[in-house]
């Protein structure tokens, strides 16, 4: 626990950790603007300046999603057992290369490699910076992600406007600057980030990956998050529809994702550290996790009423989903830390990078099939079927959570050993 709900700021709070972490914590600010920078830009990219279908279009951009979501297993294993460092040092390297494919490529094979690579160095980089943070930081690390999130929200809000300033020269000039921001980031870990040792497994990969799955409380904790996950991705699928289907104003999505981010840039850490000093995680995460449905709730309104296409019918209606928005988003800056947390105190840390991989690959494929779902919801009728169900997944995460804490199977926050 942290003395205090308040105390220092974000940056002073980023001064106070270890170099390493500070470094990848800065590290992520960078990640996610030179990705940012690139990826808004890039299905434009795609149909306008080579002029390829939204079928192509949607298999390349596809490719890059399945490759980092499959194979997160694979690059927490490997952050395992060759070292968190070497897993993040070649993740940033094979994004570098992969934007670069993104500046000169025109073919279609090309086009493909290049979401391969790009896809592969996001499954090597996230589990294993994961991992090297909670185990370089094991007795606060609920405000180490907390800290990582600011940050890596602060990139993801720098890196469209630059993208959008570069766009005017060309998108090459985007990808090239891009790919040179993660070569620069590849060489300052090589140059900066110190290695974990790493202890010699006797044991082989699969059979590794089985003792993740024999952990039941782990697997049980696994499960009851998918709701969260699933409904992190409605800030790109149901709020950008409805912010569309509402004002017809392209504009419209601009406001909700510079509202939520600008909020979290000011509030993360604070709600971190409330929830830190009086609850346990078990609350902390339920709270967030009712908050998200509270969010979809809200939402129901706005799905009933047809508000017309004047400014101020406009604005009336964008009213409750920027607050809708605003309710996800303190949802997921409660719950997502504590989560992260928790993820490695169900081993030790000679496992902390396959038991991420194996959250983040679970959870990507309930991701996939809940979107779906959902999507196919908000399109019937006036779509509350699809609010409905995150509602749903929503209420049973969160009853999983207190279910779990009740039985006094929640992990114990400081369970990564050295």
């Amino acid at each position: 626990m942290t003395e205090t709900p308040s105390g220092p700021g974000t940056l002073a709070l980023l001064r106070s950790f270890p170099r390493s972490v500070q470094l990848l914590v800065l590290n992520q600010y960078g990640v996610n603007t030179g990705f940012y920078m690139l990826v808004p830009y890039l299905s434009m990219h795609l149909t306008g300046n080579l002029g390829l279908t939204l079928t192509v279009t949607g298999l390349v951009l596809g490719v890059r999603t399945l490759g980092q979501q499959g194979l997160f297993l694979i690059g927490g294993t490997a952050a395992d057992r060759l070292g968190p460092h070497r897993v993040i040092i070649a993740g940033c390297a094979l994004r570098s290369v992969g934007f670069a494919v993104f500046a000169f490529g025109t073919s279609v094979p090309l086009l493909l490699l290049a979401s391969v690579l790009s896809g592969l160095a996001g499954a090597l980089f996230n589990p294993a910076v994961r991992s090297y943070i909670a185990v370089a930081e094991p007795t606060r690390r609920a405000e180490a992600f907390a800290t990582f999130n600011v940050f890596a929200q602060a990139g993801a809000l720098s890196g469209p406007l630059i993208g959008s300033a570069l766009l005017a020269v060309d998108f090459r000039t985007v990808a090239i600057a891009a790919a040179a921001l993660f070569a620069a980031l590849t060489l300052a870990q090589l140059r900066f980030l110190p290695a974990h040792a790493v202890e010699p497994s006797t044991t082989t990969v699969l059979r590794g990956w089985g003792v993740v799955l024999a952990n039941r409380r782990f697997v049980l904790f696994t499960v009851a998050m998918l709701g969260m996950f699933v409904l992190q991705t409605q800030m790109y699928l149901v709020y950008p529809a409805l912010a569309g289907r509402i004002t017809g104003w392209q504009g419209a999505v601009a406001v909700l994702f510079l509202s939520t981010t600008i909020f979290s840039l000011l509030f993360q850490v604070r709600l971190t550290r409330w929830f830190d000093a009086r609850t346990s995680r078990g609350a902390a995460i339920t709270t967030g996790l009712a908050l998200m449905g509270g969010a979809f709730v809200l939402l129901l309104p706005v799905l009933l009423v047809d508000p017309g296409h004047t400014a101020g019918q406009v604005a009336l209606a964008m009213a409750p989903l920027v607050v809708s928005a605003l309710i996800l988003e303190s949802g997921i800056m409660i719950a997502q830390p504590f989560v992260m947390e928790l993820i490695p105190a169900y081993g030790d840390s000679r496992m902390s990078g396959t038991l991420f991989g194996m959250f983040y690959l679970v959870s990507g494929i309930a991701a996939a099939g809940g979107n779906a779902l959902i999507g196919y919801g908000i399109e019937l009728g006036n779509g509350w079927p699809g609010a409905l169900v995150c509602i749903a997944l929503a209420a049973a995460s969160a009853a999983g959570v207190w279910l779990l804490q009740r039985r006094g199977l929640l992990a114990d926050p400081a369970g990564v050993k050295a």
